[in-house]
């Protein structure tokens, strides 16, 4: 048996991607068990709520590889959990990392799956000022370590780019009065709002967004929002978002035309909203079986041996493996309603 620590939120703010991710992990257990498991070994996940304060989190799992009871460690949560979580097992085991983060984490065994702001934030923020003439931007984010070390890394990025960074404006994970926030965008001379908001906090930032009336002068970016976020907020909260990902539900590729048929098929027309969040869960477990394959084993001292450049196939189309990174293909996807409407294919796997 193939014992993975599946830390995902199930309370928070981040809460609101818990059941898509419960959902997607058990599709890909489901998948791999009744094939060949990992490396010929049946596959268990052990639940770990990541909705609870960072250190909390890492302790739980620490206390997991202490004794031996999990063999990996796989999941969607924010960066600070992955920055406390990664110093507590110190590199002992493989930890695939399914979210999108800030650029860089070299602690050893440490997979970054998900997107990064070189190929997901930056192209998205040119395609807007290419196509809507949207050049000043003002950041609005949590306060922890991904939405301001991105939030800093865009600021530089952009003023390359003809772009800038007008103001920016971080909040406690957990907010959900945008007033003090609101009142600037009302006088700061922007285009845009680039939102680093998670989960809840998001929908949220949304609904008030909207009610002030800001829709019609200012479009939003973000690389966090999916179908979640969306339903949420609700059809009138979302005019003039934009997101960017490397998955959408119903972005109608091959590869995600038919991850969509086997999970709706396995769960229901009423099942946990399909999504970027929920994908990456799906994408961080067969990750692990993968490095099974080819590395014939996931233990820490077999995969360290994985050359880089390595191709794989996911629902997120053809995948390379770039050190402890992965390129994908990313695309920009605008809010219609309760959906995204894809607008353009914004990063190509290299």
């Amino acid at each position: 048996m193939v014992s993975i620590a599946f830390v995902v939120p199930q309370q928070g703010p981040t809460g609101l991607y818990g059941p898509s991710c419960l959902a997607c992990g058990q599709l890909a257990v489901e998948q791999l068990n009744a094939r060949n498991g990992i490396a010929g070994r049946q596959i268990e996940l052990v639940y770990v709520d990541a909705g609870r304060p960072a250190e909390v989190v890492a302790e739980e799992v620490g206390r997991l590889v202490d004794s031996g009871r999990v063999d990996a460690v796989a999941g969607w949560h924010i960066s600070a959990v992955r920055v406390a979580l990664a110093r507590r097992i110190r590199g002992r085991v493989v930890y695939a990392f399914a979210a999108m983060h800030e650029g860089g984490d070299d602690t050893p065994g440490v997979f970054l799956l998900g997107e990064r702001p070189v190929n997901q934030l930056l192209p998205a923020a040119a395609w807007l000022r290419e196509h809507h003439g949207a050049r000043r931007w003002v950041v609005v984010g949590n306060d922890y370590v991904y939405p301001r070390v991105t939030g800093s890394v865009a600021r530089e990025a952009l003023q390359d780019k003809g772009s800038e960074i007008v103001h920016s404006a971080y909040v406690p994970l957990g907010t959900s009065d945008f007033r003090g926030v609101l009142d600037e965008l009302r006088t700061t001379p922007a285009d845009g709002v680039i939102m680093l908001l998670m989960g809840q906090d998001a929908v949220h930032f949304n609904r008030q967004f909207a009610r002030a009336g800001l829709s019609d002068r200012l479009l939003r970016l973000s690389p966090a929002i999916e179908e979640n976020t969306l339903l949420g907020a609700g059809a009138g909260a979302n005019d003039g978002l934009f997101a960017a990902a490397a998955y959408f539900d119903g972005m109608h590729t091959v590869e995600s035309g038919e991850f969509e048929r086997t999970y709706y098929a396995r769960f229901g027309p009423f099942a946990p909203a399909l999504n970027a969040v929920g994908e990456s869960c799906y994408e961080a477990i067969r990750f692990l079986a993968r490095l099974g394959e080819v590395a014939g084993s996931i233990d820490i001292g077999s995969v360290a041996a994985l050359p880089s450049g390595h191709f794989y196939d996911s629902p997120r189309g053809l995948m390379r493996l770039d050190g402890n990174l992965v390129d994908q293909d990313v695309y920009l996807a605008a809010a219609d309603g309760l959906q995204f409407t894809i607008q353009e294919q914004i990063a190509h796997t290299s």
